[in-house]
């Protein structure tokens, strides 16, 4: 006989919700576990004299969940083997069955959140065991109950230790189940507000459909987590909402709005464009989420980024409308490329600090070039430079390249005297009056001095943003003293103006 083991619901906790099956089972079973003696059905058992073994001191023995499901299941598939090796050989009775199977209980439906019961599923095949699943009442049969709503206007159901914002959809009803305790329901409170307002209305049920046990209360959002009557059998339900404001927080909605600027019944502006009428405007919404960024400027920032979103979106709409891909390819695509291109936190290897990921990174990226079909042996090292880079930047990405395969200066003097022979060149350019020439070395003397920049770790082209920004504060305090004064810029001259100057190198 093979080991054999009986998984059943208690139910909600209402015995007479119990099916008349698993209570047989029960009675008749010659052992039997519970994945946790904090149920109410548990009562029933002591009253009829039903003897169990509970796994609740795994809780306080291991530190993670996981660690104890594994345990339990352990546990289980050990004690089914030696009930096994107990039973006569050469029957397979129903009765001799169950009169050798492992009875395993665990609270609501054993196929509704149960890790211990998915594992079982997965390895009892695997290690020779047969299982059989008796359904029980599950605590979602309760909640859609006593707190009345239709999952079939949508609904989801999420375990309190893997809510995160990216899960919630507030168009659809949310269970939150396994509120066990304060703690985790302050952790489901901040991933929830996240995306609706503090004072949003949630719906807090304790121990659903059990007579005498049943808690439900309306709390807003910000004091989820100050009630001390969480435990078991406690969940929190968030209702699906229609509030425009809480719609517009998701990508879905985004994305919907987009499609409707292009569509027949949209704006005929939107609809007329092309990748390349509005190419210049992502360019120009790029710099301006970079001009908030260098200003600090965190509500700049929200505003800026979400331009360069919606040009983002665009170009992907286009694709969509033709059938090449969509804004949820350009997605997949991205999370699959940031998965592979950091094996150090998604795989077995290893980075020690932020030199050896990159080092991951650009090996990761050689090896996606080569499963594309590069031939390593006619790329270039200067290959995958976008041609429409700022010149400074550019020339950076150019230099770096080339120092990895030892094309470089040893030392930071040796830049810089590049530099000094840059600019004696320009001289006798300007000398010479030669304007293809003076050009030429002008471009030299810049690109040295971005290989400067480049040896003593400074971004060229933030550096000149800095000094941009410096110089346009200073000019405006001369700009200011002039108003200050009453007068214009005919009325001074380059001694006052350069003293102005001065003074605002000490203030500005």
């Amino acid at each position: 006989m093979k080991p054999h083991i009986i998984v059943a619901g208690l139910g909600s906790g209402d015995a007479d919700q119990l099916t008349l099956g698993v209570w047989k089972q029960l009675q008749a079973a010659p052992v039997v576990r519970l994945r946790t003696e904090r149920h109410p059905m548990v009562k029933l058992l002591r009253e009829n004299g039903i003897a169990y073994r509970s796994y609740d001191e795994l809780y306080e023995r291991f530190d993670s969940f996981d660690d104890v499901y594994e345990a339990i299941a352990a546990d289980l598939m050990e004690e089914a083997r030696r009930l096994s090796s107990a039973a006569p050989p050469g029957t397979e009775d129903a009765a001799l069955l169950a009169a050798h199977s492992v009875f395993y209980a665990v609270p609501g439906h054993p196929m509704v959140a149960e890790r211990t019961v998915a594992l079982l599923k997965e390895r009892c095949p695997r290690e020779g065991i047969e299982y059989t699943i008796m359904g029980g009442e599950s605590f979602l049969d309760q909640a859609f109950t006593r707190l009345g709503f239709d999952p079939i206007e949508g609904f989801q159901l999420l375990d309190a230790q893997d809510v995160t914002p990216a899960k919630l959809r507030p168009d659809i009803h949310t269970v939150v189940c396994q509120v066990y305790d304060t703690f985790t329901a302050s952790d489901v409170k901040l991933a929830l507000m996240e995306v609706y307002p503090d004072e949003h209305t949630v719906i807090v049920g304790h121990a659903l459909g059990v007579p005498g046990e049943e808690r439900i209360a309306a709390v807003p959002l910000f004091e989820l987590d100050r009630s001390a009557d969480f435990g078991n059998l406690s969940l929190v339900y968030i209702p699906r909402s229609d509030d425009a404001s809480l719609r517009n927080r998701t990508f879905e909605r985004l994305h919907e709005i987009v499609a409707i600027l292009r569509s027949p019944e949209g704006c005929p502006w939107d609809r007329e464009q092309t990748h390349q009428s509005i190419r210049k405007n992502f360019i120009e919404e790029t710099y301006e989420a970079i001009e908030a960024i260098d200003n600090d400027d965190p509500a700049g920032m929200m505003e800026e980024f979400g331009d360069v979103l919606l040009q983002v979106m665009l170009h992907c709409q286009m694709e969509e409308e033709t059938g090449t891909f969509s804004a949820y390819d350009v997605i997949q695509a991205l999370n699959e490329k940031l998965i592979f291109r950091h094996p150090h936190v998604f795989g077995e290897a290893g980075a020690s600090d932020a030199e050896e990921a990159l080092r991951n990174w650009e090996r990761m990226k050689a090896e996606e070039k080569r499963r594309k079909g590069a031939d390593p042996d006619r790329q270039s090292v200067l290959d995958g430079i976008p041609a429409d880079l700022p010149a400074l930047m550019k020339a950076y990405k150019l230099q770096k390249k080339a120092s990895k395969v030892g094309f470089d200066w040893d030392r930071v003097d040796d830049a810089l005297d590049k530099i000094e022979e840059e600019l004696r060149e320009l001289r006798e350019a300007v000398r010479s009056g030669d304007a293809a020439s003076q050009s030429g070395e002008l471009g030299d003397l810049l690109f040295a001095a971005v290989n400067a920049a480049r040896f003593i770790g400074a971004d060229p082209e933030e550096a000149l943003a800095r000094t941009n920004q410096k110089f346009r504060k200073r000019f405006s305090y001369i700009e200011e003293q002039l108003r200050i004064n009453g007068r214009n810029f005919d009325q001074t001259d380059l001694t006052e103006m350069d003293r102005w100057w001065e003074e605002a190198k000490n203030r500005v």
